[in-house]
This record gives structure tokens, sequence and C-alpha cells, in this order.
């Protein structure tokens, strides 16, 4: 019976073991990447969404990946008062208030190297629709913010992965013509605010491809890497599942 046992014991620590080595090996191939977050704010209304931008620090942190935060210093389109839902009259600066969800350690867009970096992720919230492009007020028709479209296009060219979540993958819908990216799922009533952003996307001449919140969409052609995050009316915990994919696929790319 000891015997048994202890074979048993043996054969669950080997297992044990077994997956420890997978998964060291796993984060291992993704250690030395750095990766640039640009955040647009803090706050889901007029800022970055909170939630999201700190899945994707967790998920790249999990990735073994080191991460610069940056915003540009500008300022907001608007303030909204959360508690209230309705605007306010004050003015607020995107980069002092993405230094909120930085704990401070946040450096001005226009510092961005891009050749520092393997990678660089956008999380949502109507920041990246207010301050980082005007998509909040004129969908398809928007302008992008000059270091952004100029930052979006570096990465590009150098053939490095952009990911982006909840409404920012509109950004590469702007920018990059023909590319292919994800908000959710079209008519769905839980993606209530996909269909009309998919159409968008679509008469911009990229291509909207439906995914569940628990995946992400990989453009291989233009390494976009997109989910649709608070797109859709779910839980918390599968908003941040569907933003490791993003993060994951990101690294994989990187």
């Amino acid at each position: 019976m000891l015997t048994l046992l202890l074979h048993h014991c043996g054969r669950n620590l080997l297992t044990l073991r077994t997956v420890q080595t997978v998964n060291k090996s796993y984060y291992s191939t993704q250690m030395g990447k750095r990766v640039a977050v640009v955040l647009a704010g803090c706050g889901v209304y007029d800022g970055s969404e909170i939630h999201e931008a700190s899945a994707v620090l967790v998920h790249l942190s999990r990735g073994g990946a080191s991460v610069d935060m940056f915003a540009p210093d500008i300022d907001q389109m608007h303030v909204i008062n959360h508690l209230k839902g309705a605007p306010s009259e004050e003015k607020r600066n995107v980069l002092v208030e993405s230094a909120r969800l930085a704990r401070g350690n946040i450096k001005d867009l226009s510092k961005l190297s891009v050749k520092d970096h393997d990678a660089i992720v956008f999380p949502g919230g109507f920041g990246a629709a207010k301050n980082l492009c005007t998509w909040a007020v004129q969908g398809k028709d928007c302008s992008v913010n000059d270091e952004v479209k100029a930052i979006l296009q570096a990465f590009h060219s150098e053939g490095k992965p952009i990911g982006l979540c909840c409404i920012s993958p509109v950004l590469a819908a702007k920018v990059f013509p023909g590319c292919e990216v994800t908000v959710g799922i079209e008519n769905d009533d839980k993606y209530p605010d996909t269909a009309g952003t998919a159409e968008a996307i679509n008469q911009l001449g990229c291509k909207h491809v439906s995914k569940s919140v628990s995946e992400s969409h990989v453009d291989e052609k233009n390494k976009l890497v997109t989910t649709s995050a608070f797109m859709c009316n779910a839980p918390i915990h599968e908003i941040y599942d569907g933003i490791g994919e993003m993060v994951k696929d990101v690294l994989k790319l990187a």
C-alpha cells in the first residue's frame, strides 16, 4: 500500500514539474519583450477604462514583458462626472490624468521611441475615441491625434505588433485602410454598440470580424491584435480573460 501511495505521489509530482517546466518555458520566451502602453486619461467616460488598463498591465507582467506607459500631453475633449454621468465644467490634461493609472510612472507620448519597444497596446475607454481621436463625435469621419497616428504608423512600418481593445480598434481602422479588427459580435444583444461601430469600420474599407469577448482577432498581415472587452456586456472576469488572449497574441508576434 505504501509503495502504491509513493508511486502515485511521485507521478503527481512529475506531472506538476512538467506543467511548471512548460509554463516556465513559455514565459521565458517572452522575457525581454518591452511593450509601450498608451493611455488616454483616467475613467471610462472621458479617459482610459481603468479595468481594461489594469488587465493589460497584469497580463503583460504575467507574460514576462517590461512596460513603459505613455499618454499625449493634451487637454481632454471634456470631463465627465462619473457619479452623475454628466459633463463637468472642469478642464483636465490627458497625461496628468493618465498618471493616476500609471502610479506616476508615465511619459509624454512624444518621448516614445519605437526602436526601444517590441510592441504597443492601447486599452479602451471613451478616452480613446475622444482624446486619441474624435470618433465619439465624428464616427468614421474622425481625425486621429497627430502623435497617435505617427506612433501607430511607425510601429506598423517596423512590423511590430499593435494591440487594441474595446473601442480603440477604430484607431487602426482609421489609420490602416484594409485592416481587420474586431469590436465584438454583430447583431447580438450582449454587444449593443458593436453593429454600428462595425458598419462604420467596414465603410472605411476595413473588415470587421465578429469575435466573442473571450477571443482576440489577429490580423497577421498588419500585426494587429484586437478584442472587444467592454464593448460586450459581460462579467468582468470574461473581459479580463479576453484581454489576456489579446496580450498573449501580441507577445507571440513581438
